[in-house]
């Protein structure tokens, strides 16, 4: 068995007698399919509408025989329709950079039907880490069958002979498609994002830090969170004011968060700190943007060895934050 990430993990497969009928297929498989969908597309909205479509045609046009069980032509169907969503998506000009869409689905969900009810520490992280955004944004420089070679063998457990079945290649090309994959994710593999507590603490503590500066307009102590080739991506998807390229450096990184916790201090801000992908999120709301403020933005960090914020990644696309909810807690005023 292979360390980390690429660890086979063989999927609990629902029994045939729950999924006699298409509502019970669709209440064991759903959440299964979407999170795959949603890993090899990096978008929420694509996920939801590749599972609706796969089972209806699930209902339209049903097997024509039982050889392969139904949760594996679901995931054959939704895989294919995953790699064509991936690839209009890429063919298509973006304005500035692109980034997953956030999700808050919680660790159960991300686990749900991919292993026993009792899956060890190692295992379980390594399904949640999938998930994250840096886990997420690693993918992206893999080609699209690529992609899900590396998810169908590496997160579900699939042979190299069921993997070829579902992309309807050879099990040879799938061979070469895992290998390339797997040295495409080496720099990855190097500072692995895996969602343990002890992680998940460093990042809610980090991130506290980071906004407190930027609410006190420290910038000298901002730039002491940062490592010296700090790098910050904004997807704005075209709507809002934001760079229109990533920009790195520990000294323009922190004058230009400071530039803009100043200017969002004119709409009134609360911030929330809320799970998404896994690990502590900011969530900010403006109750009065002004001019091309984005509404709502997400600033996530990934965080270098020694501690240092070495990545900062904010979204302000509305598509894609708008399945995220703040907390049921009082918001505390924001940067």
């Amino acid at each position: 068995m292979q360390k980390g990430f690429g660890q086979t993990i063989m999927p609990a497969r629902p029994a045939l007698d729950e999924t006699s009928d298409a509502s019970g297929l669709f209440r064991v498989e759903r959440k299964r399919l979407w999170g795959v969908v949603y890993r090899l597309t990096g978008s929420a909205e694509d996920a939801d509408e590749i599972v609706q479509e796969t089972f209806a045609r699930w209902i339209e046009r049903p097997p024509a025989h039982e050889a392969q069980p139904p949760g594996a032509w679901l995931v054959r169907v939704a895989t294919n329709l995953a790699i064509d969503s991936l690839r209009a998506r890429r063919r298509r000009a973006y304005p500035g950079p692109w980034l997953p869409a956030p999700s808050e689905r919680t660790d159960e969900d991300w686990l749900d039907t991919y292993v026993s009810d009792e899956p060890d520490p190692e295992v379980r992280y390594g399904l949640t880490e999938s998930a994250t955004l840096a886990f997420l944004v690693a993918l992206e420089t893999l080609g699209a069958r690529q992609r899900a070679t590396l998810l169908l063998r590496d997160l579900l457990g699939y042979s190299s002979t069921e993997t070829a079945e579902f992309l309807g290649t050879t099990e040879g090309n799938v061979r070469v498609l895992h290998l390339r994959a797997r040295r495409a994710m080496e720099t990855y593999d190097r500072a692995r994002c895996v969602p343990t507590p002890e992680l998940r603490a460093r990042h809610r503590a980090a991130l506290e830090r980071f906004l407190s500066c930027l609410l006190s307009q420290d910038v000298d102590a901002l730039e002491a969170l940062l490592a010296e080739s700090v790098r910050t991506v904004t997807d704005a998807g075209g709507e809002y004011t934001a760079l229109r390229a990533p920009l790195a450096g520990r000294t323009g990184v922190a004058r230009f968060y400071a530039r803009a916790a100043a200017n969002r201090a004119m709409g009134g801000p609360t911030v929330e700190i809320i799970l998404v992908n896994g690990l502590p999120t900011a969530l900010i709301t403006l109750a009065r943007p002004v001019r091309r403020q984005a509404p709502r933005s997400v600033i996530s960090l990934e965080l270098a060895e020694d501690g240092r914020i070495h990545t900062i990644h904010t979204i302000l696309t509305s598509r894609k934050l708008a399945a995220l909810q703040p907390p049921p807690t009082p918001a505390v005023a924001a940067p």
